[in-house]
């Protein structure tokens, strides 16, 4: 009723909400079966990992140049372009058979994640803009809740597709929810209309006649001790998230030998658990970097469990009290990252900050691939959930050191 309650009083949300479930359930699909696929053709967790951190490589170059758009242009534009660009690619994966054809795989993921480079800058700026300042919190945390039923309605189905009817249906139907989404978005016209700026925001901003440059990003975060804490954690926390990444497929096929099933059972678990953070998260008012930094240390246990299990059961029940934390940190992280942030530079600013974790997120999941050739599965997955509680501690013990001076109070 919350849900509901919301989207009547938010209409315009409603429409990049539903554009969202759309192409995250293509793309989940997708991703399900083309990493089952890698998987069956190799046999190896390195072909994974490079699979991931290719998707996430281009945001090192089009995240910065797709905030700074965002700031300039019609971000209804940009999401419906975006959209309509990677619907070849997303269905060049259907010829993808051998070895000999996995380089499709690395360019069109490539050009895939390009995209959503320029368009996830573009989305997140947008959100402060459609909806009401006191509707931040609830809204962020209903975004946790699209998240899960993508997974759940794009990995898990994804899996299943994929088991009985091959890869080929899911990477068309990819394609097919791009389109969809793109005709959600065009109805979005608010997002057409320039914000208005006080004189205070427009000096400390040339926005309007270029560019911003690093020097406005590095001005603004040093004038906010949240942002600063946030982005520590944007920095530190995909350093270590990467290796959880690649080992959900790599637990699904290798440790429980479940197959494609498995892949879309414990990615639908986690849907599972983004889905029941929400009646939770949305009455998160005060406090929110200590409920955030406290959220990632008993996610980072909870990954410390799931390395030791030796049960399906309790493997996918670890993985919706993981995706529960992980819920509530993001919606706590998102909700001070737009509250903290100058309207004027929304979009450069989660641009870069997309930059800074995503890259950094491919290099971890580049290397958790490589480390999986060489660790046991379950090693890997206790290292990386400790990775979670220490860079949890420490962002806390930061937090601590800012607040005795610079007013962290009100989170």
């Amino acid at each position: 009723m919350s849900i509901i309650r919301l989207f009547r009083e938010e209409k315009d949300y409603l429409k990049l909400f539903s554009a969202g479930i759309l192409n995250g359930i293509g793309d989940r699909f997708s991703q399900v079966a083309l990493l089952a696929l890698l998987l069956n053709i190799t046999g190896s967790g390195l072909a994974v990992g490079l699979a991931l951190a290719i998707r996430v490589i281009p945001f090192l170059l089009f995240a910065p140049f797709g905030g700074a758009l965002a700031d300039r242009f019609s971000r209804r534009h940009i999401l419906v372009f975006t959209d309509l660009s990677r619907i070849l690619f997303a269905l060049s994966f259907i010829f993808v058979n051998d070895s000999s054809t996995l380089w499709i795989v690395y360019v069109s993921s490539f050009f895939l994640a390009a995209g959503e480079a320029i368009y996830a800058p573009a989305r997140k700026s947008a959100i402060p803009v459609l909806v009401k300042q006191e509707n931040i919190v609830k809204v962020n945390s209903l975004e946790q809740v699209m998240l899960g039923v993508v997974l759940i309605g794009g990995s898990f189905s994804g899996g299943v597709v994929t088991h009985f009817f091959g890869p080929d249906l899911t990477f068309i139907i990819n394609g097919l929810s791009f389109l969809f989404a793109a005709i959600f978005l065009s109805r979005l016209h608010a997002l057409d209309q320039q914000e208005e700026f006080t004189a205070p925001e427009l000096e400390r901003t040339d926005a309007r006649k270029s560019f911003q440059s690093f020097l406005t990003f590095h001005q603004t975060i040093l004038a906010s001790s949240a942002l600063t804490i946030i982005l520590l954690s944007e920095i530190l926390i995909p350093l270590v998230n990467g290796i959880d990444n690649v080992l959900i497929s790599i637990y699904a096929v290798q440790e429980f030998n479940l197959g494609d099933v498995g892949v879309g059972l414990f990615y639908g678990s986690l849907g599972i658990g983004l889905m029941l953070s929400f009646p939770f998260a949305e009455r998160i008012q005060n406090h929110l970097l200590k409920i955030g930094l406290l959220a990632l240390v008993l996610e980072g246990a909870a990954l410390m469990f799931l390395s030791q299990t030796q049960s399906v059961t309790a493997a996918m029940l670890t993985f919706i009290v993981v995706s529960f934390f992980s819920g509530v940190g993001n919606t706590c992280f998102d909700s001070v990252l737009m509250k903290e942030t100058p309207k004027a530079h929304r979009g450069f600013i989660f641009g870069i900050l997309t930059t800074i974790s995503n890259s950094l997120m491919g290099l971890s999941m580049f290397a958790a691939g490589v480390a999986a050739e060489i660790f046991p599965n379950r090693a890997l997955g206790f290292a990386g959930g400790l990775g979670f509680v220490l860079t949890g501690m420490a962002l806390f013990i930061v937090y601590l050191m800012i607040n005795r001076g610079r007013g962290l109070a009100k989170y």
